[in-house]
């Protein structure tokens, strides 16, 4: 049976979730939703074609348009499902490998699922009869959705420009491809764009802001003022300075918190993150007198503490950033764009404003994968898990999560010293995989 995961539902395409599963859900998500269209998009995957067309027979036994907008990024479906008060559907497995796909649902005016709505639709599947074959379906072609959802974020700086950036763009060979590089041009950057050549396997392969080695090296040879990487949807970034340094999501929410307390933009001077979101973070907000509300990890959390609150700014260290005032989600176009004009008002470097913003503590990730429940496999290290953390003590951190996505557990550790991070995930690694 399908479950929701933090960002919906994936899994090796054609296996874990295959075209009848997709079709089904899309069914269900019809009838939960409802809507007169559904706008429907895809990342680049070889199983995108097949679960768009398994999506667009599904609503239309419901009487359902299916609007297919091509490949684009996440958030330009939750942008046309908001302008047009209609749900949407994304197929994407974000920074997966091709293999795996899956879909994100909207509700009509861009947002994502709340938990009543996920297990009404879980509870309807699990009791749907087998469908019956549907054929002569046509998608109605929404591509112009597209265009006007990268006009509105270029419109999101006011009328300013980028001119005088040399950037470095990595698509992930993903939904970025064609819309990121040609949108900060217009803008006035120059940019050279890497890893936009999609053919439906290499999605995140070697590529993007999961492996971002060769943007680095690019950066540094090209002397660019910096680099920004997306994943495979598009729906979070990080970037490089000019040195070639990474500069993550925790950097990238700080330097935008930054500008706008001191503009007078953020709203109640709080920013919202994620219990993963580095301790330096929280101590360099403090410098400033910056409020921070902390939520557990996955962006539709930040999101709902964002709407609850009133409140504009908020994300994850992995790049997944909200700007609440103009958007209904994380959006790496977006935060590219919020990120380079802060970068061009302030004029200093992208290397310059994340050292104000925060001095990173050091970090030790780690995923380990396992068989059988995670709860049961944390339940049998729980006393390590106390004693580690209690030797890191008031100093640094120790957080150890299942993840919502995969069968794995994540262990990380921060602490002044790299040695001392290391060696807290170590320990309790060699804990797990000893029992």
């Amino acid at each position: 049976m399908l479950k929701f995961g933090t960002d919906g539902i994936r899994g090796r395409a054609y296996d874990e979730v295959t075209v009848a599963d997709v079709e089904a859900l899309a069914f269900t998500a019809g009838r939960v939703l409802g809507g007169a269209a559904m706008v429907i998009g895809t990342d680049t995957r070889e199983s995108g074609p097949d679960f768009v067309a398994a999506i667009c027979r599904g609503v239309a036994r419901l009487g359902i348009e299916p609007w297919f907008i091509g490949d684009a990024p996440t958030p330009a479906v939750a942008a046309a499902a908001l302008r047009h008060g209609v749900p949407g559907a994304m197929v994407s497995a974000s920074h997966n490998p091709f293999h795996d796909n899956g879909i994100k649902f909207f509700g009509p005016g861009g947002r994502k699922l709340t938990d009543a709505q996920q297990e009404t639709m879980e509870a309807e599947l699990a009791s749907l009869p087998p469908l019956e074959p549907l054929e002569g379906v046509t998608a109605i072609d929404r591509s112009d959705l597209v265009a006007a959802y990268g006009d509105a974020v270029a419109a999101s700086v006011d009328g300013r420009g980028l001119d005088g950036l040399r950037l470095v763009v990595d698509c992930a060979n993903g939904a970025a491809s064609t819309i990121a590089p040609a949108t900060l041009a217009a803008l006035g950057a120059e940019v050279i764009s890497i890893h936009d050549q999609p053919d439906g396997r290499n999605i995140n392969a070697g590529a993007g802001s999961t492996d971002m080695a060769r943007l680095r090296e690019r950066v540094r040879q090209s002397g660019a003022s910096l680099g920004i990487a997306f994943d495979g949807d598009a729906d979070r970034m990080l970037a490089v300075d000019g040195q070639g340094e990474v500069v993550d999501g925790d950097e990238i929410i700080a330097i935008c918190a930054i500008d706008r307390s001191a503009r007078g933009t953020l709203t109640g001077d709080t920013v919202v993150v994620t219990i993963m979101t580095n301790l330096g973070f929280h101590q360099g907000m403090a410098r400033r007198g910056i409020a921070v509300h902390q939520t557990p990890v996955g962006d539709r959390h930040v999101l709902e503490a964002l709407e609850r609150n009133n409140w504009d700014l908020g994300g994850e260290q992995s790049g997944h950033v909200i700007f609440h005032d103009l958007a209904t989600t994380g959006d790496g176009l977006l935060t590219c764009v919020q990120l380079l004009d802060t970068v061009v008002r302030s004029g200093l470097t992208l290397a310059e404003l994340a050292a104000d913003a925060m001095i990173r503590l050091p970090q030790r990730l780690r995923n380990v994968r396992i068989q059988g429940a995670a709860g049961d496999a944390m339940e049998s290290i729980a006393d390590d898990i106390a004693r580690v953390s209690d030797a890191l003590g008031d100093r640094g951190r120790l957080l150890v999560r299942p993840s919502g996505t995969e069968p794995l557990i994540r262990f990380m550790a921060e602490d002044p010293t790299q040695a001392e991070a290391d060696g807290a995930v170590d320990d309790l690694i060699g804990v797990l995989e000893g029992r």
